[in-house]
């Protein structure tokens, strides 16, 4: 199977199915001399471990990551990074009955007729589990970011109908509730939407936002590797995400150039600023030095036990209450996987950069080449 692989300088590699032993991915590209450990990548990980909140599968796994290589005495040694997390409380046999059918939403038809095989158990590699090996990767990719000073506020802008008012925004109250919505009064309001689903054994979507600040201008490159461009594709290359946006996304379609466009102006530095930021930090698809700000839309997690009509491998047609255990919303856990995606994206996009400039190569390896 193709399509594993992530990234051109920090480039990861993930593997391991839903059911299988473990999942993990291997690192390459990660510079000698960042300090790590498994406590770095693990608070990653726990952010998007089931089992957390009323809101999530009960399936009960540690997601406890073990460092297979590339790390020596707690540093980084510039050889590739190998990351397992492995399985145990895999229940295959929920799933054996979905061998015959095509649950709708999933992946199942596709892989039988791109493969003519698919593994059913929990879904195989479109498993929600494989975002385990790029949140992983994405840890380690946000502590090479976090050594240069670019943070991460990634958080639920919206669930079903209830979206965040900013005027309450409270970075402290996202991390205070189960929803990781810095809102709470929208946080009340989209449990109780969310009890209201689950009720009639249905599920629902929602929007996740991220913003980056401290993003150096100059990431990024014209035409086929813009920053938005690779980020959009890091995003939808996330199994529940069906939308993509930056800045003001599609609002800037119903705007006017007066409006969408950011004026710049002198700051008392003598730096170059923008007024705004309808367009979400980029120009050109490159990075402006103004924060990202970008959404990812996911849907409703598929497997529902309210009864649906689907169709069998042979063609009959059959009514299905997918059984198993399943996460009424997606948003929450998927947080973290849109933060660990974005990561991946500027740590590649930083160190392409390198090589824009010849005084970039002089400052690093000394040879004398002058600055402009």
């Amino acid at each position: 199977m193709a399509g594993s692989i992530f990234g051109r300088q920090f480039c990861v590699s993930t593997w391991g199915e839903s059911h299988g032993k473990g999942i993990g991915v291997v690192i390459d590209g990660c510079p000698a001399g960042l300090s790590l450990c498994e406590a770095d990548i693990q608070s990653y990980l726990d952010r998007r471990r089931p089992g957390q909140s009323r809101y999530s599968t009960p399936r009960k796994e540690a997601d406890q990551v073990e460092i297979l290589s590339g790390v020596f005495e707690g540093r980084t040694t510039g050889t590739p990074i190998s990351l397992l997390v492995a399985n145990t409380s895999q229940r295959s046999g929920d799933y054996r009955e979905i061998a015959s059918y095509y649950r709708p939403g999933h992946a199942d038809y596709t892989f039988d007729k791109k493969y003519g095989f698919r593994d059913y158990r929990g879904g195989g590699r479109s498993s929600g589990r494989e975002t385990i090996g790029r949140v992983a990767a994405g840890a380690v990719a946000a502590k090479i970011l976090g050594e240069l000073g670019i943070a991460f506020q990634t958080y639920t802008r919206s669930i079903g109908p209830v979206c965040i008012d900013y005027e309450r925004f409270s970075w402290e109250e996202a991390n205070r509730n189960p929803l990781y919505m810095p809102d709470a009064q929208a946080a009340f309001h989209a449990q109780e939407y969310l009890q209201q689903c689950m009720q009639e054994q249905n599920s629902a979507g929602g929007v996740i936002e991220c913003v980056i600040s401290r993003v150096p201008a100059g990431l990024g490159d014209p035409c086929f590797e813009k920053l938005e461009a690779n980020l959009a594709k890091a995003l939808l290359s996330i199994g529940a995400v069906k939308g993509f946006e930056i800045g003001d996304g599609f609002l800037a379609a119903r705007s006017t150039g007066a409006e969408n466009n950011d004026a710049f102006y002198m700051d008392e530095k003598g730096r170059v600023q923008k007024a705004s930021n309808h367009g979400g930090g980029t120009l050109g698809g490159i990075s402006d030095g103004s924060p990202l700000v970008f959404r990812a839309a996911v849907k409703p997690t598929p497997s529902i036990s309210r009864e649906q009509q689907t169709v069998t491998r042979e063609g009959e047609a059959v009514k299905v209450q997918v059984k198993g255990r399943h996460d009424p919303i997606i948003v929450p856990r998927a947080v973290v996987v849109v933060e660990a995606m974005a990561a991946l994206v500027l740590v590649d996009a930083l160190f392409s950069g390198m090589t824009a400039r010849m005084e970039y190569l002089g400052k690093i390896w000394g040879s004398g080449i002058p600055e402009k």
